[in-house]
């Protein structure tokens, strides 16, 4: 691919992955196979990626304390186990499975997300003595209502494993996993999804280090396609933290619903294709 059409691309790419706390990959790794690269190595670029995607916003979003930097660091001793493993299983997989696991799982998220699109969130009534003990609570100000929310983060027991299942998708695909990382936050562990978006950004950084180092020792990570990806990347990833501490919860997800369906349609008939 052109440099120049590599990093447009990529800048979109950081832009998306900000805004709804996914990653750059859902974007990344169906524009580059679109331009005939091969999907393991635009895996293995694109998790690269996610750690500039990260960089990028994650940052931003602790400057401005919407981030709970307790959930996200609890969280990512299992998201780093799940990425490794997931690396591991993309080396001796086939290519149309990877597609259309790809598309899978942003459907299957699109669709959770869906069924609970007219639900408000709720703060949690009665929080349980392990996320207790592990002081999973908070507070941040809420540009658009002016106002301060608080909140607490219940079910950490259940959180944790599923986070492991979260990294081993995002190591296998490249995405950052931040799509299953938003779910777990808002359906499990009942975080505004504020919260749930700019702490899926931070953990989504460390989760991607670990998948990039098993891809680094099998020689798949091109450091001539990687440098305009992570400029283009960080740079989306700016501009997408400026405009999403201005909207709404409703518009955050919102957003996250259009993207998720566009991409996870487009990826599973791609596998489908390739398959026949």
């Amino acid at each position: 691919m052109a440099f120049h059409a590599l990093f447009l691309i990529s800048i979109a790419a950081g832009f998306i992955g900000a805004m709804s706390g996914m990653g750059g990959g859902i974007v990344l790794i169906p524009a580059m196979t679109l331009f005939g690269m091969n999907i393991k190595q635009a895996i293995a670029i694109s998790i690269v990626s996610v750690i500039a995607t990260s960089s990028g916003s994650a940052s931003a979003y602790v400057r401005d304390r919407i981030t709970n930097l307790k959930v996200g660091m609890f969280l990512e001793m299992f998201t780093i186990l799940g990425a490794l493993t997931g690396a591991a299983i993309t080396l001796v997989s086939g290519q149309g499975l990877l597609y259309i696991a790809f598309g899978l799982v942003l459907l299957g998220s699109w669709l959770v997300l869906f069924l609970q699109r007219h639900e408000e969130w709720r703060p949690v009534p009665h929080q349980d003595a392990m996320s207790r003990w592990l002081e999973l609570d908070g507070s941040y100000y809420d540009a658009p209502t002016d106002t301060t929310i608080h909140y607490k983060g219940a079910r950490a027991y259940f959180g944790g494993p599923l986070m492991f299942g979260a990294g081993l998708i995002a190591g296998l695909l490249g995405i950052g996993a931040g799509a299953l990382k938003v779910l777990i936050h808002d359906l499990v562990m009942g975080l505004p999804p504020k919260v749930s978006t700019t702490t899926s950004n931070l953990i989504i950084g460390v989760t991607a280090l670990a998948g990039t180092s098993v891809y680094l020792a099998a020689g798949m990570i091109d450091p001539g396609l990687v440098a305009p990806v992570m400029l283009g990347v960080l740079l989306g990833a700016l501009l997408g933290t400026k405009l999403l501490v201005r909207l709404t919860n409703r518009a955050v997800r919102r957003f996250f619903l259009v993207v998720l369906l566009i991409l996870g349609v487009e990826m599973l008939a791609r596998g489908i294709r390739g398959a026949l």
